[in-house]
């Protein structure tokens, strides 16, 4: 961005899939190649994202988890896969009473662009997933199929453990693209736990997508502390947060999506790690 404190961070809708500047026609759904992810090792050499890296166009994806598949002979099992969880308490009110502060989201590494209609018109602001070769943690899931739109068999998100290496991927003016490459290897502090087949469906969207469930085969993944964890925000989260509606899902027409207010069990989250009282304004990305 012109003129941007590098250092600065700002917190905003973007289109996944990403639209490189440089693309000509009219409409983004005309692009003939999907680049939702794009593979670490290619990255600077595919024209699709080689230009953005480049001028330190990196941004950081945010997310509860991700899914992967495990093949099994009476279908796909499929796994959710996030950050180890704490709870921490605080005590309010009556001994014994505890507020858990929230949950830690993913922190995953992306390259966006900022695209204009030849025409004129609004700018749109889109993103890839950078992905690497899937961690030896997960590596008994055989045959992964990723939820991670266009990611192939063995690979996972490219994961920035921390806020020093967020720090150095998000800083382009202090830490130039052949260091901040360097960030972008696969990580172990990851967990996971068994889904519902329900999620194999992309038309469902509720918390049963990542409650955990115990599997009837031999070999049993037993409930971890994270999926304790998991199981009470996800009752925290039902409170108040009415399901979107399926007209309510973004669409090229509308270029930027304007999302609703986060869950209340997700504001203090994003504000605590843009590390600001309040989101500032997008600046025109040139």
């Amino acid at each position: 961005e012109k003129d941007a404190d590098s250092s600065e961070r700002v917190l905003m809708d973007m289109r996944w899939g990403l639209v490189p500047s440089w693309f000509k026609k009219d409409d983004p759904s005309k692009m003939q190649f999907n680049t939702s992810n794009c593979r670490s090792d290619t990255m600077l050499k595919k024209s699709s994202y080689k230009g953005a890296l480049l001028k330190g166009k990196r941004c950081v994806v945010l997310a509860d988890g991700f899914y992967e598949w495990q093949q099994q002979g009476g279908g796909k099992q499929p796994y959710f896969i996030y950050f180890p969880q704490t709870k921490e308490t605080v005590a309010e009110g009556k001994e014994g009473d505890e507020e858990w502060r929230g949950w830690r989201l993913l922190t995953m590494a992306g390259i966006f662009d900022c695209w204009e209609p030849p025409a004129g018109g609004e700018t749109l602001y889109t993103y890839t997933i950078i992905t690497v070769d899937a961690s030896k943690d997960v590596s008994f899931i055989h045959h992964r199929q990723v939820r991670v739109v266009g990611v192939a068999a063995g690979r996972m998100p490219a994961i920035l453990d921390g806020d020093e290496a967020i720090r150095k991927w998000l800083d382009f003016a202090e830490v130039p693209t052949q260091e901040a490459v360097k960030l972008i290897q696969p990580t172990e502090n990851i967990v996971f736990h068994p889904v519902s087949t329900f999620v194999n469906s992309v038309r469902n969207n509720a918390p049963e997508c990542l409650a955990p469930i115990e599997l009837g085969a031999t070999k049993e993944v037993k409930t971890t502390p994270s999926s304790k964890v998991m199981l009470g925000w996800l009752k925290n989260s039902q409170e108040g947060s009415p399901q979107k509606k399926e007209n309510d899902l973004p669409r090229w027409t509308s270029q930027f999506i304007h999302s609703p207010s986060p869950k209340k069990t997700s504001a203090g989250i994003l504000q605590q790690w843009l590390g600001k009282e309040g989101e500032p304004a997008a600046k025109k990305c040139k």
